[in-house]
């Protein structure tokens, strides 16, 4: 059955990109692999774990009156063949592009997600930022606004529909300024806010921006659940530098509760660049946590995009 499944999802795939390719559609994905020692917080063990490895389809399309159609279908591929779904959903959407900004409709990442940037130098690593922060939502059932840029501030609201009578609806805010890949702005800075999402309110504010050779960031979180428990102060700082091939980071996170209980999260890591396409890397993240047992991870990887 799970065999069955994946050859229809290939398939379905497959057709859509031959459609794609007639109608000026982009085919997209990354490859994400590790070879790592993981320590959970019960004994390490080897595996070899793919990173949000994807392949995707998107694309726009030309209408009247300055309008065009914006769409996506992403899907996340489990390359090492451990999920028994190895091909699930990612961001799926459709939407329309104009003089008024943009407006999607579908499975989507929250404007608070986004909001981070390019600060989370492990973003999909066992460093990332998800693995003390809330927030980092990829959402069904979501309409996002976008508005025009107005002096490099771009404003964003995510609704997120309760899609049942015993469902709840939830609301995230965003101003964004700059680029966050730092090519068109020397900083990138935002502040956005989660109502009542998932489970959470969240206020988040991000910062990036490059000092002589250095790429630095920082961010701010607080949150709460929204019956006012697990209040939590947040902070992370990563730091990156470049020297020819090589690029050399690191990241610090820290979790501070209200009723006491401290996690902390320390990542560094190297990238190695063999083309614009394809990167060796390796790093090694420990979690110091005060109410569970502490984790550890030390891995090596190749990432390719196309």
């Amino acid at each position: 059955m799970k065999f069955t499944k994946n050859i229809l999802a290939i398939t379905v795939l497959s057709s859509l990109s031959i459609s794609a390719f007639a109608a000026d559609v982009t085919l997209y994905g990354k490859a994400n692999l590790t070879v790592q020692s993981s320590d959970d917080g019960e004994g390490s063990y080897t595996e070899v774990k793919s990173n949000a490895s994807r392949i995707g389809l998107k694309g726009t399309h030309a209408l009247e009156d300055g309008l065009e159609v914006v769409y996506k279908a992403e899907f996340q591929v489990d390359l090492d063949g451990d999920s028994d779904d190895n091909i699930t959903s990612r961001n799926q959407y459709i939407g329309l592009r104009g003089a008024f900004g943009e407006v999607l409709v579908g499975k989507n990442d929250t404007v608070l997600k986004q909001s981070q940037g390019k600060a989370d130098l492990f973003s999909d690593l066992n460093g990332d930022i998800k693995s003390l922060f809330e927030g980092e939502n990829r959402l069904s059932d979501t309409i996002t606004y976008k508005s025009p840029k107005f002096s490099g501030i771009q404003l964003g609201v995510t609704y997120i529909a309760e899609d049942s009578v015993d469902g709840e609806s939830g609301v995230s805010v965003s101003a964004v300024y700059g680029d966050a890949k730092l090519k068109k702005s020397d900083i990138y800075a935002s502040l956005a806010v989660d109502s009542e999402v998932d489970g959470y309110d969240v206020i988040r504010a991000t910062v990036q921006g490059k000092v002589a050779d250095f790429t630095l960031g920082a961010m701010l979180q607080t949150q709460e659940n929204i019956d006012g428990t697990e209040e939590m102060d947040g902070v992370m700082l990563s730091a990156k530098y470049t020297v020819n091939k090589m690029t050399y980071k690191g990241q610090f996170q820290a979790a501070n509760y209200k009723d006491g209980d401290d996690q902390t999260g320390i990542t560094v890591g190297v990238d190695y660049k063999l083309a614009k396409s394809t990167k060796l890397f390796a790093f090694y993240t420990n979690f110091d946590l005060d109410t569970q047992e502490d984790k550890e991870y030390l891995g090596v990887g190749v990432e390719y995009n196309f």
